[in-house]
C-alpha cells in the first residue's frame, strides 16, 4: 500500500505543519495527517507551516531542512551566526529559537524520553519538575574546545549536519573570544585533517594539528589548567573536560546538593575522568573513595590531580570490566555515574544497583540513554528521586541532566 511521500526523493520539497522537538535537534512533522510518514525537520519550530527539503530517505521516515517559513512561531529569531542555515555548519541546532524557548525546547525533550523511553508515569514526570536552567555567559562565546575540520583544498571550516563536508567560516560565534581571535579560519592548512584548539579556565590557549593521525603541537602547552570545584587542575590539552566555563562547577555543585555526602560515606566514581567529582566527593567525606576510568591520559590527569587526597585510588579499567570482575568492591555509600553519551549500560546499572549503595547521582550529556537506564534502574527497585537540567550548550541541542537515584524504600519524588 503506497503512503503520503513514498515517492518523494532526496531535494523534493513538501509542506509540512511542524510539531513536537525531538532529541537530535529537530521537529517532527508527518505528511499528510496524524498518521502520515514521519519527517523530522531541523530549522523549523513547533507550531511552523513550513516547505521543507528532503535531505535523507529512511524506511519508514525521512529527514528535512525548512527552507521556507510561511507560519512562523513567535519564538522565532534570525540566527546570529551567518553559516547557521540549512546547509550551512551542522554546529548549532537552535540558533533561530529565542533563548528561553532553547531551554524548553531541551526540557520538553527530556520530559518525553523520560517518559517514552524511560517509562516513567505523566504524573511522576511532572512532579520532578524538570526544567533546563541557564548558566552564566549567555548563548554566544562560551566554548573552550573548538575542532576545525580542513577540506582538501585546506580550507578550515565546521561540518555540515550528518555529513562530512566542510563549510568554510569567518568565525564561530559560540567559541571562547581567545579562540575567536586566532588566525585558524583565516588561514590555509594544507598538511592538516584538522585543527583543534583550547582556551582554558585559567588562560591556557592552545592550537594543535592534526596530521594523518599524529597530533602536532603547534602553540601553548601540551597540559592546560582548568580551574574547578575550588581546585587547580592539570590535564593533557587535548583530555577530556567540560566545554562550557562554567559548567564543571555547575555540575559539582548539583551532584554535591543531591547526594548530601556526609563524612565517613565511602564512593565510587565511575567513568571519572580527571577526578573531578571524585575530589569534591572526597573533600567532604574523608573516606575511601575509588576512581574508574580507562582512558589512559585521564587515568594519568587522575591521579596526578587527586595526588593529595589519600583516600583516593584511581582504577585503570572499563566500567563494566571492574564491576564484573570485582576490581571495584563495596560496601560502597555513594555512586557517581558520568558514563559517555552512550549511557552506563544495563550491566553496569544492574551492578551498581545490587552494591548497595544510599545514593546514586547519574551526570548524563544524553537525555534518551539517561532515560534508559532510568528504566533498568527502576527494574532493580530503584526511583528517580530528583532532576536537574542544564543547559551547558547554548544554541545546540544538547542538554546535561544530573538524577538522583535512590533505592525504592528510601525514594520520594521532590
Amino acid at each position: 500500500m503506497t503512503e503520503p511521500g513514498d515517492d518523494l526523493v532526496e531535494g523534493d520539497r513538501v509542506e509540512l505543519r511542524v510539531g513536537a522537538p525531538a532529541h537530535g535537534g529537530h521537529c517532527v512533522a508527518r505528511i499528510g495527517g496524524p498518521g502520515g510518514r514521519v519527517v523530522f525537520v531541523r530549522h523549523a519550530l513547533p507550531g511552523e507551516r513550513v516547505t521543507a527539503e528532503v535531505t535523507e530517505l529512511h524506511r519508514g521516515y525521512l529527514r528535512a531542512d525548512a527552507v521556507e517559513v510561511h507560519e512562523p512561531s513567535p519564538d522565532r529569531v534570525a540566527a546570529p551566526c551567518p553559516w547557521a542555515h540549512p546547509g550551512g555548519c551542522g554546529g548549532c541546532d537552535l540558533q533561530h529559537v529565542a533563548e528561553d524557548a532553547q531551554r524548553e525546547w531541551k526540557a520538553a525533550v527530556v520530559r518525553e524520553a523520560l517518559t517514552r523511553v524511560g517509562g516513567l508515569p505523566g504524573d511522576v514526570v511532572d512532579r520532578l519538575g524538570v526544567q533546563v536552567r541557564a548558566l552564566p555567559g549567555g548563548l554566544l562565546g562560551w566554548r573552550t574546545r573548538v575542532r576545525y575540520a580542513v577540506d582538501a583544498a585546506g580550507r578550515p571550516g565546521l561540518l555540515q549536519h550528518r555529513s562530512h563536508q566542510v563549510v568554510p567560516i569567518d568565525r564561530c560565534r559560540i567559541a571562547h573570544p581567545a579562540i575567536q581571535s586566532l588566525d585558524v579560519t583565516a588561514r590555509s592548512w594544507p598538511d592538516a585533517d584538522a585543527v583543534e584548539v583550547v582556551a582554558s579556565t585559567a588562560g591556557d590557549l592552545v592550537q594543535q594539528e592534526m596530521r594523518a593521525g599524529d597530533r602536532v603541537q603547534l602553540t601553548g602547552p601540551a597540559q592546560v589548567g582548568e580551574r574547578a570545584a575550588g581546585r587547580e587542575w592539570r590535564l593533557s590539552a587535548d583530555g577530556f573536560w567540560q566545554v562550557h566555563p562554567a559548567a564543571a562547577d555547575t555540575l559539582v555543585e548539583a551532584v554535591l546538593e543531591l547526594l548530601r555526602p556526609a563524612p565517613g560515606e565511602t564512593a565510587w566514581d565511575l567513568y571519572g575522568g580527571a577526578g573531578l567529582f571524585a575530589a569534591a566527593l572526597a573533600e567532604r567525606t574523608g573516606a575511601r573513595m575509588t576512581v574508574v576510568e580507562s582512558a589512559p591520559a585521564a587515568v594519568a590527569a587522575a591521579r596526578e590531580n587527586l595526588a593529595d587526597l589519600p583516600r583516593v585510588e584511581v582504577v585503570a579499567a572499563k566500567v563494566d570490566a571492574a564491576l564484573a570482575r570485582r576490581r571495584v568492591t563495596g560496601p560502597v555509600d555513594l555512586v557517581v555515574l558520568d558514563p559517555p553519551r552512550t549511557g552506563a549500560g544495563g550491566p553496569v546499572v544492574r551492578a551498581v544497583a545490587a552494591a548497595g549503595p544510599r545514593a546514586v547521582a547519574y551526570v548524563a550529556c544524553d537525555p534518551v540513554a539517561l532515560a534508559r537506564d532510568v528504566a533498568t534502574f527502576t527494574e532493580a527497585g530503584w526511583r528517580l528521586a530528583e532532576f536537574r537540567a542544564y543547559d551547558c550548550f547554548p544554541m545546540t541541542h544538547h542538554v546535561e541532566c544530573v538524577a538522583l537515584l535512590l533505592p525504592t524504600a528510601d525514594a520520594e519524588v521532590s
